[in-house]
């Protein structure tokens, strides 16, 4: 047996902790072939708490230290982990909202001028990555970050109001994470447009988006939450390979030599104005809602109300999803209830076809057996009549009777009928 064949490719949480509690971390990681640091980070990403450094040394040397307990899985962490990349099924509670609302928590000045963990590092990943050359939208390559849709001149905004608003929802109690791997998510469509366009202009941007969607948790409840540089279009005219706004556009002294190829259209143009779209991640709950800056007023000085409009959302979300898991389970059993039909339906047809075909193969060999009568008394008359002829003339007669009923084959009814099957033995 090789080494992965008894492995494990699928861990709980409870599991990890009785791993990681049992043997040191290089042995636990060795298991799964992975190193120590990786295995380390699914404890902190699995919220498992593991010995602390020196716990297996005072271990061997007879002292007994203090084992910590497995806390409650929060929202927001994966309860699962799968070694090499295996899509992970874990049956998840309905989400509920929170039964009262969590007092807020009071911080000190040093804390509110922290960076949230999902804000850390991100800025590099966004001013090194590609950009959309007509919009100039930025595309990462990390796909596991902060859901931000701008442009580099709207980057630092767009971190800082995700901060403070990130840090607002962590002083309710509603934590801001990256939605876990277990949980199937699903994004919802980002329209960059200040006016957002009808669905049946059938728009599509080409837009970056992240594998995992940033959530805020309200209870259990997840909450989507997208960060958007709107753009507005602007009419712009093309002259000699270039767009130029038609507000800046001075036309040339007229010239009798020169000719201008150019022409009048619209573009789309970032305004520098953020827009923050909140949706239900959930594929039977559908919910969207945007938050929208003006040239009056950003949205820094929402956050409190976006906070409290999400927490009110969190008890329509919930509805929606018992809703539509109800509905998922009335369609499962139609599906159950039609695949029972189509079983039956197949049945039957094919007991018919067996009927039929069984008739027609009875049919056949009796007919068969009326040949085989005619074939077989003519032998009889032939053998019949080679007694009266002399020992040679009998002799080759037999003879060619013997060839004859080789390449007849057998004229034996019962045998035949013995070889036709029955409608229920198809």
């Amino acid at each position: 047996m090789t080494k992965d064949e008894h492995q494990p490719v699928l861990l709980m949480r409870d599991e990890l902790y009785a791993l990681v509690w049992f043997a040191p971390m290089l042995k636990v990681a060795a298991r799964f072939n992975v190193s120590s640091s990786y295995m380390a980070r699914v404890c902190t990403l699995m919220n498992v708490p593991r010995p602390e450094r020196g716990y297996w040394a005072k271990l061997a040397a007879g002292k007994v230290p203090p084992i910590l307990p497995l806390p409650d899985a929060q929202p927001g962490d994966q309860l699962a982990w799968s070694r090499g990349g295996i899509d992970i099924e874990v049956a998840r509670p309905l989400p509920r909202p929170p039964s009262e609302i969590p007092k807020r928590r009071t911080k000190s000045k040093s804390a509110h001028t922290t960076r949230h963990p999902l804000i850390e590092g991100a800025k590099g990943h966004f001013e090194g990555s590609r950009f959309l050359h007509d919009t100039g939208y930025l595309k990462p390559d990390k796909k596991v970050l902060i859901d931000l849709v701008v442009t580099k001149a709207g980057l630092d905004k767009a971190l800082t109001f995700a901060n403070q608003l990130f840090s607002v929802c962590e002083e309710h109690g509603y934590r801001v994470v990256f939605a876990p791997k277990d949980e199937h998510f699903c994004r919802s469509a980002v329209d960059e447009h200040e006016v957002p366009r009808k669905k049946r202009d059938n728009y599509y941007n080409n837009l970056w988006s992240p594998w995992r969607c940033t959530v805020a948790y309200v209870g259990t409840v997840a909450i989507g939450l997208t960060i958007i540089e709107m753009a507005e279009e602007i009419e712009v005219r093309y002259i000699n390979g270039k767009y130029i706004r038609v507000q800046d556009y001075v036309p040339p002294k007229r010239s009798r030599y020169e000719y201008q190829h150019t022409w009048t259209t619209t573009k789309d143009y970032p305004t520098g104005r953020l827009c923050l779209q909140a949706y239900s991640p959930y594929s039977r709950a559908l919910w969207v809602k945007r938050w929208q800056e003006t040239k009056t007023r950003d949205l820094g000085s929402q956050k409190e109300t976006i906070v409290k409009e999400l927490e009110q959302a969190a008890c329509d979300i919930a509805r929606l999803v018992k809703e539509g898991e109800h509905q998922a389970e009335l369609e499962q059993k139609k599906w159950e209830a039609e695949q029972e039909r189509w079983r039956r339906e197949e049945e039957e047809r094919r007991a018919i076809e067996a009927r039929k075909k069984s008739r027609d193969e009875l049919l056949q060999i009796i007919s068969s057996w009326d040949g085989a009568n005619r074939i077989e008394q003519f032998f009889r008359d032939a053998e019949r009549r080679a007694a009266d002829l002399s020992d040679d003339e009998r002799l080759r007669l037999l003879e060619r009777l013997k060839l004859a009923r080789e390449m007849v084959g057998s004229t034996d009814a019962l045998k035949r009928f013995m070889m036709w099957r029955a409608p229920d033995e198809r």
